[in-house]
């Protein structure tokens, strides 16, 4: 059964599309020595206030037999072991903002992959963005076993606790949540403005909490389908938090800098959850 509810929830995601995602970004720069540091309280991760810096993390094939999916990894400083994290990009693919916030994790000390679900290919406007996510959607079992040799990789690390999250924005956001419903055991999945699922038996396959961020101001999804789908997790009973921020719209937490007087403040209220949220599951 579960293989085929990975298909049917892989496929509902089809109809979600990014309306922020920018144009495809500038080749990576060369990989340097780790610079970043953990954020304080009041900070936010420099990358989604567009100050990420050059890259510190390095390339990496991680599904056996496939040498155009091409990741990005983002180590901790020091011995470790570290929890682990798997994000997941937006419709337009692993692009550099995903890489740098990659480094921006491991600076709180998460190793952390950057998982690539489009064979290193990324889109430059709606059309190949739709047509990217089109042919991924087409094979929803490869993208499931993908993010399951993420997963893998990383718990094999003598330098990874064992302990590995999942987190996505918008197509990432909702595949995040089929993920953890469908893919290799993991202890946390995080949702930032992904296609939801409203049913609570497909919900009680979760065995973790879940997190999620929404915008008001968003249609997809809509205040009412962030409803609809905590109530499902309440009659489920999955722990979950779940915030819908007032006066944003859709793309808001990834790139604050769009419009940093209305949504640095609930961006920086959704990166304190979260913090506090990988913390417990992961720590």
């Amino acid at each position: 059964m579960r293989p085929l509810l990975a298909t049917a929830l892989l496929a509902s995601l089809l109809p979600l599309a990014c309306a922020d995602a920018p144009p495809a970004d500038d080749a990576s720069p060369p990989a340097n020595a780790g610079t970043a540091s953990a954020t304080s309280t009041q900070d936010l991760p420099p990358a989604i206030i567009g100050q990420g810096g050059a890259l510190e993390g390095t390339d990496l094939h991680y599904v056996d037999g496939d040498p155009l999916t091409t990741g990005y990894l983002a180590v901790p400083a020091g011995e470790g072991p570290f929890p682990a994290l798997v994000i997941i990009h937006e419709w337009n693919g692993l692009q550099d903002r995903v890489r740098q916030l990659a480094d921006d994790f491991a600076a709180e000390g998460y190793v952390t992959l950057a998982a690539d679900l489009f064979q290193g290919r990324t889109g430059a406007n709606p059309q190949e963005n739709m047509a990217l996510v089109r042919e991924a959607q087409g094979n929803p079992e490869a993208m499931i076993a993908n993010l399951d040799a993420a997963v893998a990789y990383l718990k094999a690390r003598p330098d990874v606790t064992g302990r590995v999250g999942a987190m996505g924005w918008c197509f990432g956001g909702g595949v995040a949540l089929s993920f953890g419903l469908d893919g290799v055991n993991h202890e946390a999945t995080a949702i930032f403005y992904g296609r939801l699922v409203d049913d609570p038996e497909v919900l009680a396959a979760m065995d973790h909490e879940v997190y999620g961020t929404f915008a008001a101001l968003d249609n997809g999804p809509s205040p009412e389908s962030v409803a609809a789908f905590e109530a499902a997790l309440r009659a489920a009973g999955i722990e979950h938090d779940l915030h819908i921020y007032d006066d944003v719209n859709h793309g808001f937490w990834l790139r604050v800098d769009g419009d940093p007087e209305v949504r640095t403040a609930p961006a920086a209220d959704a990166w304190q959850r979260l913090k506090a949220y990988l913390d417990r599951t992961l720590r």
